[in-house]
């Protein structure tokens, strides 16, 4: 009796029940054994124990049934798979697990830098007195008080300054978006 095995192919029954035996008999060690070996990787470990049952299935013909040489011979095929694992993985690049998507790309910053100019160009605009507002305050962290007295200015006539030269910029901005 012929029935569907795995990776779609037929197989005979006893070989079908071989790989079944294997499967609840060596499982566990099988796959403790592979689980040290590729550094406690469980989805690696998986892989390999599956891809060493397949191989015990393609080879079953020529299998000797005994436990021992069966145990001996899927520890062996695990561990070599695991070392054309690890030679594969060197070859080509790391992979790096991205843990923020937001950084996948570089990010544009073609607006950031537009917007920069649009301001640069609207400072250029304004007068020395407005300039040294915005520069009291906002670049050097000034109060509008001390600007004031920096600037030797009523503190009414920073806030009007800085009132004038942010509603020049905002309005500036928002024409450019």
């Amino acid at each position: 009796m012929k029935s569907a095995g795995i990776t779609g192919m037929t197989t005979n029954g006893p070989d079908e029940e071989l790989v079944t035996m294997l499967y609840h008999q060596f499982r566990e060690r099988l796959f403790s054994h592979v689980l040290r070996l590729t550094n406690y990787d469980r989805q690696w470990t998986e892989d390999v124990v599956q891809e060493t049952l397949i191989r015990a299935w393609q080879n079953s013909a020529t299998l000797t049934r005994e436990p021992g040489m069966l145990r001996g011979w899927l520890l062996t095929v695990a561990r070599r798979i695991v070392i054309d694992g690890w030679r594969s993985r060197q070859a080509r690049p790391q992979e790096v697990e991205l843990l923020r998507p937001e950084m996948a790309g570089c990010p544009d910053e073609t607006d950031q830098s537009l917007s920069v100019m649009v301001i640069v160009d609207v400072i250029s605009r304004l007068s020395n007195e407005q300039r040294a507002a915005i520069y009291q305050t906002y670049v050097k962290g000034h109060t509008v008080r001390e600007a004031a007295q920096i600037l030797q200015v009523p503190e009414g006539t920073v806030k009007s300054r800085l009132h004038k030269s942010m509603r020049l910029i905002r309005n500036a901005l928002q024409e450019w978006t």
